[in-house]
């Protein structure tokens, strides 16, 4: 009879251990956590620069320590700014900007001297999008939706 006794409370100890209780696999779960909206907002470098062929990286082109390149964007404005010694050029252009999961769209308003001889012909650019919390790439793509280039930033703040 003691042994019966025994068997049941581990028994009634195993099955009260099994027991899920459904408010804390609610509490545990990921799902039901907001996800952190990602977002262009801050100021970014550029590393690196992508040439594609066929849609594919053909190869990928770090930035010299001379070239400086960056981007800074407020809720709805984009400013970048380019700076190479070796080059008597300016460039810096300015505008706004929409963005979704993969598209990224510039228009700009002006720019340094020789930006403002290309927004002479265009001031609206749109590019493929790849975004996370600290890196970002955009691409730009051709007529046919192929891509052509693409540069590499990372949050610097």
């Amino acid at each position: 009879m003691k042994n019966l006794l025994i068997l049941s409370c581990i028994l009634g100890l195993i099955f009260t251990s099994c027991k899920t209780d459904k408010n804390t696999d609610q509490n545990d779960s990921t799902e039901n956590y907001p996800k952190e909206k990602l977002t262009l907002e801050g100021a970014w470098e550029l590393v690196s620069f992508y040439n594609y062929v066929d849609n594919e990286v053909s190869d990928t082109i770090y930035r010299s320590d001379k070239l400086k390149q960056i981007k800074m964007y407020t809720k709805s404005k984009v400013m970048w700014s380019k700076s190479l010694p070796s080059d008597s050029l300016e460039w810096f252009g300015f505008g706004s900007y929409e963005y979704s999961d993969s598209t990224l769209y510039e228009a700009l308003d002006y720019g340094s001297k020789t930006m403002n001889q290309i927004l002479m012909d265009q001031t609206e650019f749109q590019f493929l999008l790849y975004l996370d919390k600290t890196r970002f790439t955009q691409i730009e793509i051709d007529a046919d939706g192929n891509k052509i280039y693409g540069e590499n930033y990372i949050r610097i703040e």
